[in-house]
């Protein structure tokens, strides 16, 4: 590039053969420009230039559905055959579509080939060709807070009073255990006592085979024989005018059944009100024993936890010092139970595991 050129310095007169006139040309040649394309666009409206597009455009999801809508010719040629189905190179499966049905013979044989339908395939390698993901069961929250406070009379240092109240609780407790194993049914024996039968009077025993009446007794001397044998009974003939009294024996009973079912039938009509009554009242019976059941069970799941397993919560016995343990002082303190088992048990009683066997441990 050239040296750029002085200004020159002898006086404002001289500066006029200097001054740039590159704008000058830029607007001519711009405004050339703007009418030979057919004018400037400052002086053009914006409507005319901008507009809003209110087509409603495909999204992509539905855009690559329409595509897999589109049955290639492959798959044309193979339709045409019904014991041969198509494979996709890939599924569309929808959430809301409905799973089919596992196969049981590929359950049985335990093969891993999936369940296909005419729209969809699932993977070849899949189990089942569904969702693994396990639903999560939400337990109800018990009505046994987590953590119980005993009574005071189970303190180290409780006093006289509440002590004992806790000490005849737990008395109370121990006798309902004594008394309901003396007065509960007993056991089956092992064993029967009495005496050995032996081999002879085993063939005299049911040798009658169970009936002890003589069938000898029982056949009457009129259908007999001189000679013993029983002979047949002779049937009665009827005559028309026995059937004729048996048919308006019949009317005459039936007309009389009739009557007295108008008659109870009246009757009930005239105590309509007071089955009314009855009926209420009864309602309100099953109400009030509904109502006493309900609070019952409320009252049995606030003590003890719903059946889980084979074996029923036992609660653990009261913990109350007796009075010669108690001395006043936590260094003098007797050992109790644990902590961890007690929160074991608490675990039992609201039911968050099933309760176990006692066990005992082995020297």
């Amino acid at each position: 590039m050239g040296k750029k050129a002085q200004t020159s310095r002898k006086g404002k007169k001289a500066w006029r053969a200097n001054i740039s006139t590159e704008d000058i040309h830029d607007f001519f040649d711009k405004s050339t420009k703007d009418a030979q394309s057919g004018g400037s666009l400052k002086e053009v409206p914006s409507e005319s230039l901008f507009f809003v597009d209110k087509s409603s455009d495909l999204s992509v999801k539905r855009k690559i559905e329409k595509n897999r809508e589109k049955v290639l010719w492959r798959d044309s040629i193979l339709q045409k055959n019904p014991f041969v189905k198509p494979v996709p190179s890939s599924t569309n499966r929808k959430k809301n579509q409905k799973k089919p049905p596992a196969a049981p013979s590929a359950a049985q044989n335990g093969s891993k080939d999936c369940t296909a339908s005419s729209s969809e395939v699932a993977c070849l390698w899949a189990s089942t060709g569904e969702d693994d993901n396990k639903v999560k069961k939400i337990r109800k929250p018990s009505l046994i807070p987590a953590v119980e406070v005993e009574p005071s009379g189970c303190s180290f240092n409780p006093s006289f009073q509440s002590h004992q109240d806790s000490l005849a609780h737990a008395v109370a407790e121990e006798m309902q255990k004594v008394y309901r194993n003396e007065l509960g049914p007993l056991p089956v024996p092992e064993t029967v006592p009495g005496e050995a039968i032996t081999e002879e009077d085993k063939y005299f025993l049911d040798a009658d085979g169970g009936s002890n009446d003589d069938s000898s007794d029982d056949l009457e001397p009129a259908n007999m024989d001189e000679d013993g044998n029983i002979r047949p009974k002779k049937t009665k003939r009827v005559t028309r005018v026995e059937l004729n009294k048996r048919a308006r024996r019949k009317e005459v009973l039936k007309k009389e059944a009739d009557a007295k079912k108008v008659k109870e039938l009246s009757k009930e009509i005239d105590s309509l009100p007071s089955i009314i009554q009855e009926i209420e009242k009864e309602n309100k019976e099953k109400e009030k024993r509904r109502i006493r059941r309900v609070v019952a069970k409320q009252e049995r799941l606030k003590v003890r936890p719903p059946r889980l397993g084979k074996r029923k919560f036992e609660p653990a016995p009261t913990q109350v010092l007796l009075s010669e343990e108690i001395t006043g002082s936590l260094r003098k303190l007797k050992a109790c139970c644990t902590l961890a088992r007690d929160r074991f048990k608490s675990f039992e009683k609201r039911g968050l595991i099933v309760p176990t066997a006692k066990t005992s441990r082995r020297k």
